[in-house]
Formats: structure tokens, C-alpha cells, sequence
């Protein structure tokens, strides 16, 4: 029973992982733009948060996912705002390697030879603040009959298959991009940083109507 729950466990992590959204693009930038690892440590901040929203919607904890879903509208504005914040760093980063005197005297930031505790840091809270996260666990998990019906050791096995379930999909994804980041230099990654920064910002922008719309017509309890 224990090795079903952890199957499935797996299995939801690696599914809702796998959809290539803002987080996706925010970790192929990455490991295109510092290396496998930071990419990496990117998609890990990712993992750790479905963990933890896995961890809310395994365990049963209807007051608190209660409260995040009231809070979905300042929670999309943070994420939003920060996403939009991120799309324009990443807009205007240099290539790496493109002028290395002005990558050493620029001012440290989330984007810029960051390294990848702050990768990991940028994407879990990022990661956290998107509302659809803990909608989608407690959507699966209560199409699944799982939650406040298991025990809490089922539970703590159902969360641990979630992250490794994510954290997997990080796993092929930075190491896929990683093989081919030799082949992309110059004015190859200039374009790819217009292209995610330009994406990135878009999602933040829908982001923050999202938190419009919810004020507008907030949630119920």
C-alpha cells in the first residue's frame, strides 16, 4: 500500500511538473545561461514547493488551503509582480560571457550570476505564490480519494513520491538543455533571453490580472 501511495506520489509530481509554464521557462533560461546546476537548483525551489502544497492537500489541511484559496488574489499580484520583475532582468541580461567588465561591476541580483541557492530561493517563492499550485493538488488528490482519508505516514510517502516525482522532471529538463547550452552563444542567447523575458513577463502580466479579477469577483470561503 505504501509503495501505491509513492507510486502515485510520483506520478502527480512529475505530471503537474511537467507543463512547461513560467517556472519551465525560468529554469531553461537558467541552465542555458549558468550551467546545469543553477538550472537544476531552479526546478528543486519548484519541487520543494509542490511538495509543501502536496504536503496541505495530503495531510488534510482544509483550513489552511481554505485560506490560501481566499488569498489567491494578493498572492497572483506577488507572484505576478515578481514574475514581471524577472521577465525584464532577464530581457536585458547580457549573454554570458558577452562583457564580462560589466557583468563583474553590475549590481548582484536574482538573474545575474546568481548561483543556485538563489535560483532555488527565486522559484520556490515564486512557485508558492501561484495560486493554481494548491488548486491543482487538491483537485487531483480529491479526484484520487486521497487526503484526510489516509493515514499520516500514507500521507508523508504520497509527499515524498510528489517531489521526487517533480523534482525528476527538473532533473531531465536541466540535463537535456544542459547537453545542448555548448551550442548556444553569442547572439543565440541574447535571443533566447528576449524570448523568456518577453514570456515571462507576459505570464506575470496575466498574473496580475488574475489578481485583478479576484478582487473584483473574489472567492468565497
Amino acid at each position: 500500500m505504501d509503495a501505491e501511495f509513492f507510486a502515485k506520489g510520483l506520478a502527480i509530481g512529475f505530471s503537474i511538473a511537467a507543463p512547461v509554464g513560467p517556472i519551465g521557462v525560468l529554469c531553461i533560461r537558467r541552465t542555458l545561461a549558468d550551467g546545469m546546476r543553477t538550472g537544476l537548483a531552479a526546478g528543486l525551489g519548484a519541487a520543494t514547493a509542490d511538495a509543501a502544497y502536496g504536503a496541505v492537500a495530503g495531510f488534510g489541511l482544509s483550513s489552511l488551503s481554505s485560506f490560501l484559496v481566499r488569498q489567491q488574489a494578493w498572492l497572483a499580484f506577488f507572484g505576478g509582480g515578481f514574475l514581471c520583475y524577472l521577465g525584464a532582468r532577464t530581457f536585458f541580461a547580457l549573454p554570458a560571457g558577452a562583457d564580462w567588465k560589466a557583468l563583474a561591476t553590475a549590481p548582484r541580483s536574482l538573474l545575474r550570476a546568481s548561483g543556485p541557492a538563489d535560483a532555488y530561493v527565486s522559484t520556490l517563492i515564486l512557485t508558492l505564490s501561484n495560486p493554481a499550485t494548491i488548486l491543482s493538488f487538491v483537485a487531483v488528490f480529491g479526484s484520487l480519494g486521497l487526503g484526510a482519508a489516509i493515514d499520516a505516514f500514507a500521507a508523508t510517502t504520497l509527499v515524498a513520491g510528489v517531489f521526487l516525482g517533480s523534482a525528476l522532471w527538473w532533473l531531465i529538463l536541466s540535463a537535456g538543455i544542459g547537453l545542448m547550452r555548448s551550442r548556444i552563444v553569442g547572439a543565440r542567447m541574447r535571443i533566447i533571453n528576449r524570448v523568456a523575458g518577453a514570456v515571462l513577463f507576459a505570464f506575470g502580466l496575466y498574473a496580475l490580472a488574475h489578481a485583478l479579477l479576484g478582487w473584483i469577483h473574489p472567492t468565497k470561503p
